[in-house]
């Protein structure tokens, strides 16, 4: 298995106890597909350098973990149709 890391963004709009289960949603993705999350690192609440759809700012966070390939496409197709996940 290959070491990876991960950073992306929830959109600034959702709330706390939400963005706890969605992280946790996320880090479930990979282990369920064989995947071991060794660091889930939270950055917070920071802005953006340039607007994206219309946002301005929204909240970090950095994940490393270890996966094979098949792992770390699935869990990029399923971050990219979340929709509170504005950036990966």
């Amino acid at each position: 298995m290959r070491k990876y890391e991960v950073m992306y963004i929830i959109k600034d709009s959702v709330e706390a106890d939400k963005r706890a289960e969605l992280i946790a949603a996320l880090a479930e993705i990979i282990t369920r597909e064989g995947g071991n999350v060794t660091k889930t690192d939270e950055w917070g609440m920071r802005d953006f350098a340039y607007e994206i759809d219309d946002m301005t700012k929204g909240y970090y966070v950095v994940v490393k973990f270890e996966a094979d390939n098949k792992v770390v496409s699935e869990f990029d197709r399923l971050m990219r149709i979340n929709p509170n996940v504005v950036r990966s």
